[in-house]
């Protein structure tokens, strides 16, 4: 069974393990943010890259209504096939990068 609990954790966990694995360059960190109320993650890159100011989000995923919403996903795979891994269904997973009348052919959440 999904549950928003059983979500926190196991998107706190996929993108600790992308903190761990990505590459920083220069003088450039990775963090995972998420927010006091456990409902928004972010994983965003910090720092400078010789002369060069780095500084940005790489991943957005929310719970909102029971779903997962990934507003945003910078990751080369992406964190959707792992959700899907873990067992979160299809149609419990929003593509919120996508416009909704593209969503209803994803075969994941359109909202």
């Amino acid at each position: 069974m999904d549950t928003p609990n059983r979500w926190y954790s196991l998107l706190e966990k996929i993108l600790s393990e992308y903190v761990a694995i990505l590459k920083p360059y220069g003088d450039v960190k990775t963090y995972l943010i998420v927010s006091q109320d456990r409902n928004h993650f972010f994983l965003m890159h910090e720092g400078w890259n010789d002369q060069r100011r780095v500084h940005g989000i790489i991943v957005h995923a929310e719970i909102r209504d029971g779903k997962i919403w990934i507003h945003y996903d910078g990751l080369e795979d992406g964190i959707t096939d792992e959700l899907v891994a873990a067992g979160v269904p299809k149609d419990r997973i929003v593509l919120a990068f996508h416009p909704p009348d593209v969503r209803v052919h994803t075969g994941y959440a359109v909202a």
